[in-house]
């Protein structure tokens, strides 16, 4: 990874200590990786506009998220598994790609008709993934009906979206919007954008949608439970945001994340002092429960579900709340979760009664 540098984005923001720490924090990572390999690939099933797909998720390695190797996000430690030297060539990403694709004829009856590709950072930053290597992939995935980028939202906008949707494939950027609430996420998460900035990527997706045949729109992505807020706190602002999302055009899916304890981060630094727990699965099935009215697709994956580090309950009952969550994603019903149940919720209903932000965990 190359040397972090710190660019314009933290000026004047309140950023600047913040970043240093996190610097201090990622300096201890020594791990090398092939530029050749993706960091992983697998196949899973989504829920899109067109229904419930096959998907083949794809997290390609480049040389990490530009933001990232400033300081970063408070959760987020996957600028950790980045190549050394801060970028990956076009021949290796596709290198990248086409392992992947041995991947799905390998695992796969037939080619997902969604492919979803993440870097850890932006697709459509162009130091990240350069403009040669995003058109290459467009024509290589051009066969399929939808596919699914990430990007900050200072990277979106309709040209790029255009290598994609001139091919007919319905494409998605995902923005890790992490919060509607911009104090949370600035001092939260550290993340420098404001919710006014989602809602220009939402512009600019809405208008390409209109200028080309293909469905055009926006994924948002939010945190459940950053550092520094309490249970209570974090799922309420969680209910705003999937809300005030949904009610922006353009953004027809919201993938809620729970937060799960990632090295190299502060995330980390905190959990290993007791100072910070995982969201409970019972606050993510009660998101899911209050926000089904909501104008999107609503889903949720919780990463890690039922270890100390991820979403959890007592641990006897975390797969079957995971199931019915899993089930949810597929059937937007909110009744799923009426089929769970275990002692451990009333210590979920008291922690939301009483945990404060200016406590411990009131449980681990």
């Amino acid at each position: 990874m190359s040397t972090p540098s710190p660019d314009a984005y933290e000026q004047g923001r309140g950023m600047d200590a913040h970043n240093a720490v996190m610097r201090d924090i990622r300096a201890e990572r020594s791990e090398t990786y092939d530029p050749t390999q993706p960091t992983r690939v697998w196949i899973d099933e989504d829920n899109t506009p067109d229904g419930v797909v096959n998907s083949l998720t794809i997290i390609l390695n480049t040389g990490g998220c530009r933001w990232a190797r400033a300081g970063g996000c408070t959760m987020c430690g996957y600028v950790a598994e980045s190549v050394e030297g801060g970028s990956v060539a076009h021949e290796d990403l596709m290198s990248q790609i086409e392992v992947c694709l041995d991947h799905e004829r390998e695992e796969a009856d037939a080619p997902a008709e969604l492919i979803k590709i993440y870097t850890s950072g932006s697709f459509l930053d162009e130091r990240e993934v350069p403009a040669e290597t995003r058109r290459a992939i467009a024509e290589t995935f051009a066969d399929r009906d939808r596919i699914v980028v990430e990007s900050l939202p200072d990277f979106v906008d309709r040209e790029k979206i255009a290598d994609f949707a001139d091919h007919g494939i319905a494409t998605d950027v995902a923005v890790g919007l992490e919060t509607a609430t911009d104090r949370v996420r600035h001092d939260c998460v550290n993340k420098y954008f404001d919710f006014a900035d989602f809602e220009d990527a939402c512009a600019e997706a809405a208008a390409a949608d209109g200028e080309f045949d293909a469905d055009v729109g926006i994924k948002a992505y939010l945190l459940l439970k950053p550092p520094f807020l309490a249970e209570p706190e974090a799922a309420a602002d969680m209910i705003d945001s999937i809300r005030r999302c949904a009610a922006v055009e353009g953004c027809h899916t919201v993938s809620m994340n729970p937060t799960n304890v990632q090295r190299y981060t502060m995330v980390d630094e905190l959990f290993f002092r007791g100072g910070y727990r995982p969201p409970w699965l019972w606050s993510v099935a009660h998101i899911l429960e209050e926000t089904a009215d909501a104008d999107a697709i609503v889903v949720s994956d919780p990463v890690g579900h039922g270890s100390d580090r991820g979403a959890h309950n007592c641990g006897e009952c975390d797969d079957r709340v995971q199931t019915a969550i899993k089930d949810f994603d597929k059937r937007q019903d909110p009744s799923v979760f009426e089929q769970v149940s275990c002692e451990c919720e009333a210590t979920w209903e008291h922690v939301m009664a009483a945990e404060t932000s200016y406590n411990m965990p009131l449980a681990r």
